[in-house]
This record gives structure tokens, C-alpha cells and sequence, in this order.
């Protein structure tokens, strides 16, 4: 995402957002990849908001060109094409796409952005297992579910992992952690144990969470 060409993709018109908000922490850390900063943001953000610490392991290499526009899913799309994208071109399985659509409890769609309206989840800062509730319960006014969230309710294999997560936050925490860390690591062939990890997250933490309210203000309001 350090590339501004990539920023203008459509699935993430919205990031330089979180991009420009840090920059200022990126600017400390001179000798962390771009790559494993932002993995590392991603990590920080769900534990933060109440999620589960997922493990962090550097050594990604920046890349000098961004990647094709067309790879991540597209809202509006079922099933099928969430299988194409997840399982076809990244290799993960159904458990890890409905796993990885709990990311959808934190944050909200904005109109001048992605063309959709609101949070999908009453408390859009907090990482739990409201969003398969939520979409267990059916629609309702001021929250979002996009076409691509309610093909996890009519695919029946898909629909059996949100029936768990809704039942057993502790299984969506673990499996969320799991499918996380390997999405993540796609391509990276050098993960390792990371000793240092413990040095990087705790500065970082600190760091980061100065910057929390603004982070809230300006990808919320």
C-alpha cells in the first residue's frame, strides 16, 4: 500500500487514510518493511479492539511495483466468487474466508468510498463475534450486510462456520487467529519464529495507541 497507484484500486480507495494517520509511526521504525509494518498494524488493531493476539513474523520485502488491481473480493458478488479469490488464488479454505469475514465487525462502509452505508455491528471499535450474530438475526436499520456477507448464510457449508462463531466466540478467536496468520504470511516463505517480536509490539503498541482516537475519527465520522 506504500505505492499510490495501488491506493487507487477500487477495493481500497479508502486506505490512505490509514496510510497518511502512519506514516508518522512508520518514519520511526526506518528499518521495518513497509510490508511488515502494515501486517504488524493489522495484528496491533485486533488486539487493541479485544480480539486475539495473533503472531507476528518479519522479514517481508517490499516490492518496487504494486500488485494487479482484481485480486481481493468484490461486495457485491456470492459464493462462488469468494471461493475463486480465497480458495482458488490464495489456497484457503471455506472455514478461513468466514473466519476472515469476522474482520467485518470492526469498521463501517462509507458512501464516498465503496458506494455502501454503515457499520456492520453496533459497536464498530470492538473485535467480537457480533457481526455473525448480527447476520444470523437478519437486517436492520442503521447496520450493513453486503451481498458478499449474506452469501455466507445461503452457502450451507459457509453458513455451519457462522452458526459456530455466532455460538462460540472462542472459536471464532481461534480460527480467526489461524486464518489470519495464514493470509498474512501468502508468499512469504521465510516466517519464522520472530524473538524480537515481543520488542517490536510493545513499542509499536504504545505508539500506535496514541493514535487511536484519530484513527477512529477519521475512518468513522
Amino acid at each position: 500500500m506504500k505505492h499510490s497507484a495501488e491506493l487507487g484500486h477500487a477495493a481500497k480507495n479508502d486506505l490512505d487514510i490509514i496510510v497518511r494517520l502512519l506514516e508518522p509511526i512508520k518514519e520511526q521504525f526506518p528499518t521495518l518493511s513497509y510490508a511488515d509494518f502494515y501486517q504488524l498494524a493489522g495484528v496491533v488493531a485486533v488486539e487493541i479492539t479485544g480480539g486475539p493476539e495473533i503472531p507476528f513474523h518479519p522479514g517481508r520485502e517490499d516490492k518496487p511495483e504494486p500488485p494487479p488491481e482484481g485480486r481481493l473480493p468484490d461486495a457485491t458478488k456470492g459464493s462462488d466468487h469468494l471461493r475463486q479469490v480465497f480458495t482458488v488464488q490464495m489456497g484457503l479454505s471455506d472455514k478461513d474466508i468466514v473466519a476472515l469475514s469476522g474482520g467485518h465487525t470492526l469498521g463501517r462502509c462509507h458512501k464516498e468510498h465503496s458506494g455502501f452505508v454503515g457499520a456492520w455491528a453496533s459497536n464498530p471499535l470492538i473485535f467480537d463475534n457480533t457481526y455473525f450474530k448480527e447476520l444470523l438475526s437478519g437486517e436492520k436499520e442503521g447496520l450493513i450486510q453486503l451481498p458478499s456477507d449474506k452469501a455466507l448464510l445461503s452457502d450451507p457449508a459457509f453458513r455451519s462456520f457462522v452458526e459456530k462463531y455466532a455460538a462460540d466466540e472462542d472459536a471464532f478467536f481461534a480460527d480467526y487467529t489461524e486464518s489470519h496468520l495464514k493470509l498474512s504470511e501468502l508468499g512469504f516463505a521465510d516466517a519464522s519464529i520472530d524473538t524480537s517480536r515481543s520488542i517490536y509490539f510493545m513499542i509499536f503498541f504504545k505508539k500506535i495507541k496514541k493514535q487511536e482516537n484519530s484513527l477512529a475519527d477519521d475512518s468513522l465520522a
